[in-house]
């Protein structure tokens, strides 16, 4: 391509970075720079304006980030072949406020500080990008100071939900700003959605095993749980199928990616069927990808062949990013967003902006891309590593995980896990027992085992001791 018609001037103050990027993405919109377009390389542009390569390839970053501009590996950047109309904030003087339209869960910090806590949903501290989190909160309280103070708007922050809308497009689901609302975590919007679309008496599906915190916000809205086997390739079908003729379910839940606790990825062909028996049977999905993030690879979601018809798509960056940025999302038709933001507006009011601010500025400037990164590295090593570890001690693990940080594992010969919980204190580990993850409390020899601390002493030294135990036993 021939050169960009930019002016970029280092004496005015403003980043050079942020030049490029916004006499580029100006250039994009109107349609002065067209679709397919090759743009110029990072050292042709640096030579160009006679500045530093950096700022030219944090700002190619920055732009891919924001779905502009598209990498082809070996070949260069190229403008985007569809690019987001931005919202209009006419009338509005903040760009940023204008919108179209138990037990268990204590337990995870209750435990001694000491004590190796094996059975956490938690990734280390270590591996959190925390210079990138301190960056981007120094810069939101500098640039954006009523984030501080002020609630943010119900359907949550303009800039994020975008950025939320370009990722789940990129799973091949059809969303819209108008699709999208960001909530206080995927707990609320799991509480949202159970608030406004059930009533006590009403009965619902649940996968067995399955998310305990899920489970307890149902009992406690009085709804009547009928779990489903999870298998290796998602709910059994047949099983489910039979349930479905005794009862009238309004909802199904569902973790199609990394299920917690099992760790594995629902089938091409279970998500069909089940998605022909929400027709058939007249119940709704609610599909929690809360673990979206750490799969490089997309596979089938059932928001992606459904599109909002029987599903309810529910997100968020806490497992990732920041469990204490508390920023989850729900995706589903217009009309049930509309209605779920009422709701949230009574019990809420508003999200936490500065958070939601926060979350935008990562992912805008592609910071959380290039950490996503990284951490999808150590947790492929540490699963690998987990499972071996686990196996050469002879315990049994719930077919091979598919990804993320848990594996779903077992002693032979020990039926019961909560033998495996007393057992573990005398080695300085916490467990949870496998009854957390039944719908209702059933005995269970499986345990949830986080891989980042597999390879700890302690859980090393647990891990055969068990072993011997059951040949003891035997």
């Amino acid at each position: 391509m021939n050169a960009l018609p930019l002016h970029i001037d280092g004496g005015t103050g403003v980043p050079l970075t942020e030049q490029i990027v916004n006499q580029i993405e100006a250039m994009i919109r109107s349609r002065r720079v067209l679709a397919g377009a090759k743009l110029p390389s990072i050292r042709q542009l640096a030579a160009e304006q006679r500045i530093s390569r950096f700022p030219v390839i944090e700002a190619y970053d920055r732009l891919a980030s924001r779905g502009l501009i598209q990498p082809k590996h070996g070949s260069g950047f190229y403008v985007a072949n569809h690019v987001e109309e931005r919202e209009s904030n006419a009338g509005n003087c903040n760009p940023r406020l204008a919108e179209e339209e138990s037990n268990q869960i204590l337990q995870q910090f209750n435990y001694p500080g000491e004590t190796l806590k094996l059975s956490s949903g938690f990734i280390p501290e270590a591996w959190r990008d925390v210079d990138g989190l301190t960056q981007a909160i120094r810069q939101s309280s500098r640039v954006d100071v009523p984030s501080v103070i002020d609630y943010a708007i119900p359907h949550g922050d303009t800039t994020l939900r975008q950025q939320v809308v370009m990722r789940i497009n990129a799973l091949g689901i059809n969303a819209d700003l108008p699709n999208v609302m960001i909530t206080n975590g995927a707990s609320q919007a799991l509480d949202l959605i159970v608030r406004y679309m059930l009533k006590p008496g009403d009965t619902v599906l649940v996968e067995d095993p399955g998310y305990y915190n899920l489970f307890g916000l149902l009992k406690l809205q009085g709804v009547r749980l009928v779990g489903v086997p999870r298998l290796a390739n998602g709910p059994d079908i047949d099983v489910a199928e039979a349930l479905l003729k005794q009862h009238q379910p309004k909802l199904f839940f569902i973790n199609t990616v990394f299920q917690n606790p099992t760790a594995t990825n629902i089938a091409p062909q279970v998500a069909f069927r089940l998605l022909q028996l929400a027709t058939q049977h007249g119940f709704t999905i609610v599909e929690d990808d809360i673990y979206a993030d750490f799969q490089a690879v997309p596979t089938q979601r059932l928001a992606s062949l459904d599109q909002f018809d029987r599903v309810i798509y529910v997100g968020g960056l806490s497992k990732t990013l920041s469990s204490s940025l508390r920023i989850g999302y729900l995706a589903a038709n217009r009309e049930l967003v509309k209605n779920l933001v009422d709701v949230k507006v009574l019990t809420s009011l508003g999200g936490t902006r500065f958070a939601e601010s926060v979350a935008a500025s990562l992912l805008e400037r592609g910071t959380y891309r290039k950490y996503l990164e990284r951490l999808r590295k150590r947790v492929r090593d540490s699963l690998s590593s987990a499972v071996q570890t686990l196996e050469g001690y002879g315990w049994d693990v719930f077919d091979e995980p598919g990804g993320g940080n848990f594996v779903w594992a077992k002693v032979p010969g020990i039926d019961d896990s909560a033998v495996l919980v007393d057992e573990a204190v005398k080695f300085g580990v916490t467990l949870a027992p496998g009854s957390y993850y039944r719908p209702n409390g059933e005995a269970c020899p499986w345990v949830r085992i986080n891989s980042a601390y597999a390879g700890d002493r302690r859980a090393t030294r647990f891990f055969e001791a068990m072993t011997e135990t059951a040949a003891a036993r035997a």
